[in-house]
C-alpha cells in the first residue's frame, strides 16, 4: 500500500461518526437484559460476542446465562440512538445519562460493564 492511500485511509477512520449509544443484550431464554454505553455501537456488540463465545467475558451472570442457553438465546442491537455533532467531543455524560434512562425503563435489567 502506498503512502497516500494509507495517509486517506487513516484520515478516514479519524473522521468517520460511529453509532454512540447504549447496546442491549438481551437473553430471550431467560428475559433478563444488559445494558451498556457505548461510543462505538458495532465494535462493542461485536466485542461482547466474541467475548461470550470464548467464554471470557467479565460479567459473570451474562457469562452464566451464556453457557447454559447459547449463543441463539441471545439478541445484540443498539438500544438507543445518541445524536452528536462533533465525533471528537466527549460525549460520555450523555451516554451515561441514556443508560440510566435504558435501566430505569427495563425493571430487572443490569449493566454490561461495571
Amino acid at each position: 500500500m502506498d503512502r497516500e492511500k494509507r495517509r486517506e485511509l487513516a484520515e478516514a477512520y479519524k473522521n468517520r461518526r460511529p453509532d454512540m449509544g447504549v447496546v442491549a443484550i438481551r437473553c430471550t431464554a431467560t428475559g433478563s437484559t444488559f445494558f451498556g454505553a457505548s461510543k462505538d455501537i458495532g465494535a462493542d456488540i461485536n466485542s461482547n460476542r466474541f467475548k461470550l463465545s470464548s467464554g471470557s467475558h467479565r460479567n459473570r451472570e451474562l457469562m452464566a446465562l451464556w453457557r447454559e442457553h447459547g449463543e441463539d438465546a441471545f439478541e445484540f442491537n443498539a438500544e438507543r440512538i445518541l445524536e452528536y455533532e462533533d465525533p471528537s467531543e466527549d460525549h460520555s455524560e450523555e451516554l451515561a445519562l441514556l443508560t440510566e434512562e435504558c435501566l430505569e425503563s427495563h425493571p430487572g435489567s443490569k449493566r454490561i460493564w461495571r
